[in-house]
């Protein structure tokens, strides 16, 4: 893994991605609203799709307190936009592909091994301070619960 992991605390890193248009979305541009970043590995992949999909399902959680959600992984804009359209996701999905895991690296949470980001989760407040992480090691997936107790602290 490359950069060290932000804890509470610290201002979090500074990234721009495109969306699954295309569109570049900064995260600097975002202050005024906090915003949960959730890295996965991979689009299509059985643990990531479980994931995405309860976050898709209880978005609702996430918006009711404010919360704007955005999910990045190394896939390329084209790869998240089918995954988008076929899962139904109704939050941005941010792509990491170029410069490669610079997002990632820049949270602590590339692999460089493998070229994809691991499981990290970062609530981010509306004046760029990271107030909740949570880092999975590969194969280990994270719950729905851990969500909604960093929900509850804000």
């Amino acid at each position: 893994m490359s950069g060290s992991v932000p804890r509470a605390g610290d201002p979090a890193p500074d990234f721009t991605l495109p969306d699954t248009h295309g569109t570049p979305t900064q995260l600097a541009d975002l202050r005024g609203q906090s915003v949960l970043l959730v890295f996965f590995p991979f689009a299509f992949s059985g643990t990531c799709t479980a994931e995405l999909s309860e976050l898709r399902d209880t978005v609702e959680d996430f918006e009711a307190a404010g919360v704007r959600l955005l999910a990045v992984s190394t896939d390329p804009v084209f790869t998240l936009k089918a995954w988008q359209e076929i899962e139904g996701f109704g939050f941005d999905l941010l792509s990491d592909f170029w410069p490669h895991g610079a997002a990632a690296s820049a949270f602590g949470v590339f692999d460089e091994e493998s070229g994809h980001a691991l499981r990290g989760s970062f609530l981010v407040d509306a004046d760029g301070i990271v107030r909740w992480s949570l880092v999975r090691p590969r194969g280990a997936r994270r719950e729905l619960d851990e969500y909604r107790a960093a929900l509850a602290e804000i």
